[in-house]
This record gives structure tokens, C-alpha cells and sequence, in this order.
């Protein structure tokens, strides 16, 4: 099938990679344009255009498609099957949506209608769903509303990171995304309207939301550190400095403390542990502000914590 690609992330390389395995004709990739990122603010190529190079695909980068006639010029020439579309950070406009043969099929990383929108991935951990998984659905004018085509479950581990399941649904998407082209291809794709009553939203991610309220229970701050690992991570405050969250455990509290949430209860050669709004949290690895990630044994020997001291 003659395809064009659109994506951006790391999350839509290996369905890239799936289509050029899988023999389709990549005639075009689409994505955000080169930006200036880190300290030095070096102009950066976005992953689907480094892998799009390796292979000798034509890169277009248009800045705002719904208003770029010399883009929709270029697509029209191409005359694509379809348009194969994951994480790619612009919405599409209708004339877009009608210009493939068998339209425009988007790869989303949540079992739709659930998690529809920007961050499904990290929700569905940071809500401690039990599944999660991803969909081709067929592309219409509204923000992941399309009818589903074909989905792919995935289970949790109990461990589970936004990280990790990141790559699990990344690598699921490109294996989806070969099985759904072949029923197109031969006519046995069936479209399932999605259920509206049944629908959710996973809105954007910003560093403010990890900042952890220990009112909230441990069950739930932990989920929170898991979920927003590696990205924008969970964090508090600690004498004045960010202190970051990267693995924790929650311990089944036996008694009741007059410890107030945030206050520190305890502190073991491995781990200290914290008061919760519900239980508390014992933390075994943390990141300082201007200091390397460490297991809390490593931190404790330069920071030694003691209890009745609060994390705010």
C-alpha cells in the first residue's frame, strides 16, 4: 500500500519501522518541524525524521498544516493510500482526512474510547488501571472520536511506569498497525462506533501536577511516581530544594500515628519512610535537586534525614 506517515515522538517509530518491514511504500513521513532543545538550545530533529533519513524517506515538515497550501499540494501529488498517523502533534484538517482512498488511521495508545487525548499512557498508570493497550481507530473531525477499527490489550505489571508501558504500547502500535492495513486491504476491517457514555479524557501533562500532596493516600502517590516516570516526574520539597521520586513502596500503616502527611516517620538503612493522608510511603529511590538519581541507602549517607522532619 503507497503510505504517507505522520508522527513525531519516539512512541511512533517502531510503527515506521513496522510499515517499511512490512513491505508498504513509505512515499512521504510527516513531522513537527526542527526544534532548539536543552541548554544550548541545539536544533534537534525530531525521532520519526532521524529514522524517516536512515531510510531515504522524504521528510515534510510543515509548521501549521491547516494553513499550508504548497503541504496539501505536496500530499495531493503523493497520492497516498492512506495516512498512517501516530503522536503526531497537529490536528488534521478535513481536507486531509478525505484526500487518502481509505482515509486517514490513527494509532492511539489506549483502549478508545477510554483515554482519549494527549497523555493515555501516563493515566492509565498514575489511575492504576489493571489494562491498557491500543487502537487503530478511522480518523474523523474530532479529537480521538473515530470508529474503531482494531485494538490490541495489554496488561499492567504491578511495577508498571509510564516509561514501560510506553514502550510496550509503542512497539504494540507498529504490530497493530500491519494487522489493520491488511483487512483494509483485503475488505475484512470492520468500524465500531465508539461509545460516548463510556469515553474519558487524558489531558496534557505539566511539571505542576507532580508536585505530591500528602493529604492524598500512599496507594495514590505512589501510582503518581510511577506514572509521571521518567517524565515530568514527581516531586516535593526538602530544606528549601526539589526532591524527586523515582521508585517507591507503600506500607500498610498498623497503627495510627499522630504524625502529620508529609512528615518523615521513620528512617532504615534502605529507605525512610513518610506519613500520608492513608498509609505511608517508604522511598527507595530519589533524585536531589542538582544531584545525580540515587537509591535512598546512598542519599541518606550524604542527607541524613531525621524523623519529625517535613516533606512539603
Amino acid at each position: 500500500m503507497r503510505l504517507v506517515f505522520m508522527g513525531t515522538p519516539d512512541f511512533a517509530v517502531p510503527a515506521l519501522e513496522a510499515l517499511i518491514r512490512g513491505g508498504h511504500e513509505v512515499a512521504a513521513v510527516v513531522t513537527q518541524p526542527d526544534r532548539p532543545r536543552g541548554r544550548g538550545k541545539a536544533i534537534i530533529m525530531s525521532p520519526v525524521k532521524q529514522k524517516a533519513l536512515e531510510h531515504g524517506i522524504a521528510v515534510l515538515q510543515p509548521e501549521r498544516i491547516k494553513k499550508d497550501e504548497a503541504f496539501l499540494k505536496s500530499l495531493e501529488e503523493i497520492s497516498p493510500d492512506a495516512i498512517v498517523v501516530a503522536a503526531f502533534g497537529q490536528i488534521l484538517p478535513e481536507t486531509i482526512l478525505r484526500l487518502p482512498r481509505y482515509g486517514c488511521i490513527n494509532i492511539h495508545a489506549s483502549l478508545l474510547p477510554k483515554y482519549r487525548g494527549a497523555a493515555p499512557i501516563q493515566w492509565a498508570v498514575i489511575n492504576g488501571e489493571e489494562f491498557s493497550g491500543v487502537t487503530t481507530m478511522q480518523m474523523d473531525a474530532g479529537l480521538d472520536t473515530g470508529d474503531i477499527m482494531e485494538t490490541k490489550e495489554v496488561e499492567l505489571r504491578v511495577k508498571e511506569t509510564g516509561g514501560s508501558l510506553f514502550e510496550k504500547l509503542s512497539e504494540a502500535g507498529g504490530e497493530l498497525i500491519l494487522s489493520t492495513l491488511r483487512k483494509v486491504e483485503d475488505g475484512s476491517i470492520t468500524h465500531t462506533k465508539q461509545a460516548q457514555e463510556e469515553s474519558s479524557y487524558a489531558g496534557m501533562l505539566d511539571k505542576a501536577m507532580g508536585r505530591v500532596d500528602w493529604s492524598r493516600g500512599a496507594e495514590e502517590i505512589e501510582r503518581l511516581i510511577r506514572g509521571l516516570n521518567p517524565w515530568p516526574s514527581a516531586y516535593t520539597s526538602y530544606k528549601g530544594k526539589t526532591l524527586k521520586f523515582w521508585d517507591a513502596d507503600v506500607v500498610v500503616q498498623k497503627e495510627e500515628r499522630t504524625a502529620e502527611p508529609g512528615e518523615i516517620v521513620s528512617v532504615e538503612e534502605e529507605r525512610f519512610l513518610v506519613q500520608t493522608g492513608n498509609g505511608l510511603l517508604a522511598v527507595y529511590e530519589l533524585q536531589l535537586e542538582g544531584k545525580k538519581r540515587m537509591l535512598s541507602d546512598a542519599f541518606l549517607r550524604g542527607y541524613p534525614m531525621k524523623e519529625g522532619e517535613k516533606l512539603v
